[in-house]
């Protein structure tokens, strides 16, 4: 989905940089690595290469190693636990995400949420009539703009959907975007009722997304399925039909699932 979008919202961050960079200092051959061998890496003082490590550890990323230095913690192994999990869900959604982009001849996608932004899992194109968008798998998408986020949001409970809003960072994309998170909060309920979220324009000028929710066997939301369409060439009797698609799509993926871990 293509367009003017706040220039920040993609872009990296040193901070961020400096964190990945830690990060991927681990390797089979080393599964701890040192503050000194930190700052060496990072080429900064000491002090500073341990208040990075210091951010790491409190989030979780990594944890002070019993005989000195640090390895990786908890919330890696939790992430690459929702990695699997997204890698067994894509393989069970793309047949009937290809099927829905092949009848309405659009880009379908499959995203989930991670913290405050969403990350498009995988996707299906439909050729010729199907919006070039320029996400791929694995890029990321913003909390308060977009069909998708807001389903993801939708069913979450109502204080932590809340808490997720006020504490990110929420761009004005369009002149569409909601930023108030008070009015995002009755947009999540009014989605909650419909069982499905239509947004127009609110992340990219020109385009229209549908999305419905993902469930697992304990029919909590994991994900979400849109379509991504230009808003010029879907009517209202159109998008209405594509909605009921969507709708299908979700809860057919929804099944797969089910009878594949239940």
């Amino acid at each position: 989905m293509s367009g003017a979008t706040s220039p920040s919202y993609r872009e990296r961050n040193s901070t961020a940089d400096r964190a990945l960079d830690i990060l991927l200092m681990f390797t089979d051959a080393q599964l701890v690595v040192s503050g000194s061998a930190v700052a060496e890496r990072l080429g900064v003082a000491r002090s500073t290469a341990y208040r990075y490590l210091q951010s790491l550890v409190s989030s979780r990323f990594l944890e002070e190693a019993p005989g000195g230095g640090f390895r990786l913690g908890l919330r890696v192994m939790e992430i690459a636990r929702l990695a699997r999990r997204s890698y067994g869900l894509s393989e069970i959604a793309l047949p009937a995400m290809t099927a829905l982009a092949a009848d309405v001849h659009e880009t379908v996608l499959l995203t989930r949420r991670t913290g405050e932004l969403v990350v498009c899992v995988d996707l299906a194109e439909a050729g010729t009539r199907a919006v070039r968008i320029s996400y791929e798998r694995g890029s990321t998408l913003p909390l308060n703009a977009g069909a998708s986020a807001l389903v993801l949001l939708a069913w979450l409970p109502e204080e932590q959907a809340r808490q997720l809003l006020e504490s990110a960072d929420l761009h004005q994309f369009t002149s569409a975007t909601l930023t108030n998170v008070d009015i995002l909060m009755q947009r999540l309920d009014h989605i909650r009722r419909a069982g499905y979220s239509v947004t127009r324009g609110e992340l990219d000028p020109e385009v229209l997304g549908i999305a419905a929710p993902v469930r697992d066997e304990r029919q909590q939301v994991i994900a979400a399925v849109s379509i991504a369409a230009l808003a010029s060439r879907v009517f209202p009797e159109a998008e209405a039909e594509f909605a009921r698609k969507v709708r299908e799509t979700a809860q057919e993926i929804s099944s797969r699932m089910i009878s594949v871990t239940g």
